[in-house]
């Protein structure tokens, strides 16, 4: 028998301890014997299926050396820091889904394990059920990775779903998502793209092993989006989409950042839409690849949790070199980045055209929304000064 103990018994932690009793058999299969939760840490006892194996003494789980795997469904920094670092340091396995904690001190907690010969995987944080991270690692291993950029956040992606479809405005949009409970009811983290902002870093992590501290990144969310700027976009056969993008520079640095971008309606991302989510990978050697499904929820965050818990397990697990050293120099100001822009001005198609020169026209009824050709964000945020802009994004291109 196999003990396993679960940090929280939120929606993920609940979730692994249904995943566990529920999969059993075919859990059994795959590692031999039986697999248990034996313990689940919680602040305040409540009844239900799991109240005899609840306590709210971490040092119950650390001292018991017959529990060799932890699943730490917390959430935060601080208390999941301390109880992490605590785990490893017993010689425990810790597996997670917790984005905040890999983003800010991932680096720290993979070196610790890997000092004390042990495991801290976290395919859940980025995708929730989406496997993406081991095929980043693995099996995308031979080639040289340029560019990570994908719809990384569910939330936001139903709003935006739901401002096209139906024309509802970003406020109602939202109270629909928090009825749906796909939103939080404070749902900052997400429509502020900081929850994209901290998945974007471990995937940028990853992909050019080089920790990029989440504080360099700028992070740009849709409480400001209009609906009048979807409606325009989608007339001229774009989508808006809150991307996170991560990129390998021609000179060897590295950027990232959140923000809205205008899409192509032809472009694989922009067909994606509800809450699921998708990630782009463009290598030197495959080309792009992209992995489609739905980024949270209990069941498919739990599933990667204890695929985490099985790999840990294993007697070759696959991941024993994940890592990467602290932040270095090589992180670069995304404002450098050169892409189309889109803007909404008060204003006409002269005033545009001479802060820009040759722009594209999307729409001219008192205001007027353009495409402007290539250039760095840096130069349309300067060009754009004696402007009055009700709006600005990125467009994707390619």
């Amino acid at each position: 028998m196999i003990q396993i103990a679960i940090l929280g018994l939120g929606t993920v932690g609940g979730g692994v301890a249904k995943v566990v009793a529920e999969n059993a058999k075919q859990i059994e299969r795959k590692l031999g014997e039986p697999l248990q939760v034996k313990a689940v840490l919680v602040r305040h006892f409540k009844d239900g299926p799991y109240r005899q194996l609840m306590t709210d003494d971490f040092s119950k789980i650390e001292e018991d050396d017959s529990i060799r795997v932890v699943v730490e469904t917390i959430g935060g920094v601080d208390a999941a820091y301390t109880y992490t670092k605590r785990a490893l340091s017993a010689g425990k396995h810790v597996v997670t889904a917790n984005k905040q904690l890999v983003a800010e001190r991932g680096f720290e907690l993979l070196a610790l394990a890997k000092r004390k010969n042990v495991h801290y995987l976290f395919e859940a944080s980025v995708g929730g059920g989406i496997p993406v991270l081991h095929p980043l690692t693995q099996c995308l291993a031979a080639n040289r990775i340029d560019e990570v950029c994908g719809i990384l956040n569910g939330t936001t992606n139903y709003i935006l779903t739901r401002m096209v479809r139906t024309g509802a405005f970003f406020s109602d949009a939202l109270r629909e998502a928090q009825a749906k409970g796909y939103a939080e009811a404070d749902p900052t983290a997400d429509v502020e793209g900081l929850d994209a902002g901290r998945k974007i870093c471990i995937l940028a992590d990853l992909a050019f092993g080089h920790q990029i501290d989440p504080k360099q990144v700028p992070m740009e969310g849709i409480s400001k989006l209009s609906l009048r700027d979807v409606k325009i976009a989608q007339r001229a056969g774009y989508r808006v989409k809150l991307l996170g993008r991560a990129l390998r520079l021609p000179g060897g640095g590295r950027t990232a950042y959140v923000a809205p971008h205008l899409i192509p309606e032809d472009n694989p991302i922009a067909g994606v839409e509800d809450v699921f989510n998708a990630v782009l990978i463009r290598g030197n050697a495959v080309g792009e690849v992209m992995f489609y499904g739905r980024g949270a929820g209990e069941l498919p965050t739990a599933s990667a949790c204890v695929s985490d818990v099985m790999e840990c397990l294993q007697a070759s697990p696959k991941r024993e070199d994940t890592g990467w050293p602290a932040a270095d120099e090589g992180f670069e100001d995304p404002a450098e980045l050169h892409t189309r822009h889109y803007f909404r001005i008060e204003g006409s198609l002269t005033d545009a055209a001479m802060a820009f020169g040759q722009v594209e026209v999307l729409s001219e009824d008192g205001e007027t929304a353009f495409l402007t050709d290539s250039l760095s964000g840096r130069d349309a945020a300067r060009q754009s000064r004696s402007l009055n802009v009700l709006a600005c994004m990125r467009v994707l291109d390619g």
